[in-house]
Parts: structure tokens; sequence; C-alpha cells
């Protein structure tokens, strides 16, 4: 592997979209697929991790601005909703020029010279097919995300901590087993750690408050806090700069957002800069344990999961008030404002304002006012001009839905 890592090493890594970014929404109109976060790293930063190298993304026109490419001479092209592992990483390091690297129709990989990269198309890359033997971590609808976080997190609690040792914690907490790790930084009191069912991972800078219960696989991302007495089952991952509390089970918020208080989440997703009010609480199962069904962007109508548990999909920007009450196999699209008495809809559109008893367009100009608020609280993140125009872009792609 070590001449494969030099070899990925003179090319440019490039993460591209193909149809995933459209099933994958709402959670990838406002990045690219491989910005998104399952297991303990973002799709992204795990390429970075194995090719130990820099990456730039093919993406959405709207999106380049904050995630731009970089055409080199030697250019590998890595379908952004493709998790790696080493079974991959043989089959893209025996790749040649003129072969492209599929599972069933779907295209992984390909390697291409400067002046083919510029008119690369994922839907129309020709080649010699050479076909992954077996099944990869790939991602397709919202729910894989968390459907298939406790693969990940165990992949990345290995690939995180191999020949390290983990920093002591304070003798106040109860370990059990032994697939434990703490960055320098973290703090944890009076808590309770059970990796018998999966790894626990807290990052640098990271606080576990007193009289919490955690069972793996479970992660904790830096900067972020778990409040007192909170109870979390695996799979579930905390993202940087988030703070919660209350009940999470196989939940996965990916950064910056909180859900500080009582209330239950479960088989969820939920985005950046969001917000779960107090007591608040999503269904994860149908009363009649029927299979639960989620709005599909692409076909504008409700599909069927082919799952029994399925919670809440948040995207970035929403937020709800407190007591809310969501139903099973609820999607909240980007910047959804949720308020009021009553089971909102099982599809909230993107920018609504509102809640059971009727919803308004919550306006662009609006939006920013608060999202500049947001932002001010991290000093490390700008609510800059491309921040801007991803959203004005979301907000006119998403006006179909908006029908009050």
């Amino acid at each position: 592997m070590a001449e494969d890592f030099f070899y990925f090493c003179i090319m440019a890594i490039i993460l591209f979209d193909d149809t995933a970014h459209q099933t994958l929404r709402p959670l990838t109109f406002t990045r690219p697929v491989a910005d998104l976060r399952i297991g303990i790293l973002t799709i992204a930063d795990k390429w970075a991790k194995y090719l130990k190298s820099d990456y730039s993304f093919y993406t959405q026109p709207w999106l380049q601005g904050k995630f731009p490419i970089d055409i080199q001479e030697e250019n590998l092209f890595i379908n952004g909703a493709l998790c790696p592992d080493d079974d991959v990483l043989d089959a893209i390091g025996q790749l040649e020029y003129g072969e492209v690297l599929k599972y069933g129709e779907r295209l992984l990989a390909v390697k291409l010279k400067q002046s083919f990269a510029a008119q690369f198309d994922a839907d129309g890359a020709a080649g010699t097919v050479v076909n992954l033997k077996h099944e990869p971590v790939i991602l397709t609808f919202p729910e894989d995300i968390f459907r298939k976080n406790d693969i990940e997190l165990r992949k990345d609690f290995k690939l995180l901590t191999a020949g390290r040792k983990s920093a002591a914690i304070s003798s106040t907490n109860s370990i059990i087993g032994n697939d434990f790790f703490a960055e320098d930084g973290a703090i944890a009191e009076c808590s309770t750690f059970n990796t018998t069912n999966g790894p626990i991972y807290l990052a640098a800078n990271t606080e576990v408050w007193e009289g919490t219960h955690i069972r793996g696989a479970f992660a904790i991302c830096e900067h972020s806090q778990v409040k007192m007495g909170a109870k979390i089952y695996g799979a579930t991952t905390v993202g940087p700069y988030c703070r919660v509390g209350g009940e999470l089970n196989n939940a996965v918020l990916w950064g910056y957002s909180s859900k500080g208080h009582e209330g239950y989440l479960g088989n969820a997703v939920v985005g950046e800069w969001c917000n779960i009010g107090a007591d608040s609480n999503n269904s994860n199962l149908k009363n009649n344990y029927d299979e639960v069904k989620l709005w599909d962007y692409t076909t504008q109508r409700f599909r069927k999961t082919g799952m029994q548990f399925c919670g809440l999909i948040m995207a970035d920007h929403a937020k709800c008030a407190i007591n809310t009450m969501f139903n099973t196999g609820t999607v909240a699209g980007v910047s959804a404002n949720i308020f009021g008495a009553g089971f909102p809809r099982n599809f909230i559109p993107d920018f609504s304002w509102g809640g059971p008893q009727g919803y308004e367009v919550y306006s662009i100009k609006k939006m920013f006012v608060t999202a500049e608020k947001v932002f001010a609280r991290r000093d490390h993140r700008n609510f800059d001009e491309n921040e801007k125009q991803i959203l004005e872009k979301v907000f006119e792609l998403t006006e179909q839905f908006r029908r009050f």
C-alpha cells in the first residue's frame, strides 16, 4: 500500500457528486455529497485520512464557490457517496487510465488526465469497466446515514486510534469494556461508558457532564458537550460544536447544532446550524408497526424506505420550538422553522415558517438576519457571500414545494 499512497499523493483527489446529490436532498442542497458526516468523519475527511492527501469537489454549480474544484495534470475522481475501506482502496490503486471502477451501474472511480478531467461527466464516464467485488458502504438516501452509521463509526474509530493510547479521564467515570478512546482535552465526570456493543470516542475539547449514560457505538466530535443526565444509545454521532441532552438513539448530528434539553431523538439525521427546542420528540416507529415512508425530492412523493424504524431528517438551518412532536418519518427542509401545538406534516418544505395551524414562507431576508446571529456565536465561522448565495439558490430551487 505504501506505493499506492505515493501514487495517490501525486494525483489530485476530486470527490464528485452523482445522482445521489438529488436523492439525498434536502441534506445535500447546501453541500456536496462527500461533505456529509457518517461515522466520526465526513466522507471527504475519511478519504483524506486513508489516502494521506488533500481533496477538492466536483459538485453543483451553486456550491462550487464554497467547495471549489482543483484539476491538475493527473486526477483521481472518486464518488463522493462512497466510504473508503481497504478493499476499495486496493481496487482504486489498481485502476489504469482508460478503466472505470463500478459497483453495479454506479461509477465509483476513474483516473483522468487534465485534458479529459475538465469534461468529466459522472453519468457518461467511459472506459473499460472494472467491477468492485464486494458491496461498499455508499449513500443513496438520507436514511442511509443513520442506517449505516454503526459500520462507519467502527471503521473510523479504528482509523483514528490505531497505534495510539487514550488520554486519561477522571476516575469518577465507569468504563465498561476496552474500546474507549479520549483525545487530549476531553473531560468527563461521574458518567458511564459501555463499549460492549461498540466503541466510544471522545474528541479533543469535548465535555460529558455528570450523570450521563452512553452505550456504544458513539462518537462526540471536537468542542461539543453532552449535558447532565443524558441517555445515549448507539449508533450515535455528535458532530463538532454541538450540545446535546435528553435521549438519543442512532442519531447523527453533523455539527454546530443543539438538542440541549429533554426529549427523544432517534433514527435521525440533523444537519448544521439546527436547534431542537426543549421537550421536543420524534417518533421512530408507527403505531401499526408498518413500513415508514419518507418524502422524496426527486419524485415529489413519499417513498417506501423498507424500514420499520425511521425518525427525523432535518436539513441545515432548520429549527423547532419547545414541545414539537415529529411524526414517524418526517423530513424538515433547509431553514424550516417549526412551532405550534400538534403534529406537523411529514414533509415540511424548505423555508417554511409555521406548524400544524398553517405555514407561510420564511423570507430569505429574515432568514439571513437569524443566520448572521447564529454564525456570530462561532467566531471561526463566517456567514459570508458564499453562504448567502447557496441559500439564495436553495430558496429558488425549493419554491415549487411551498404550496401553502
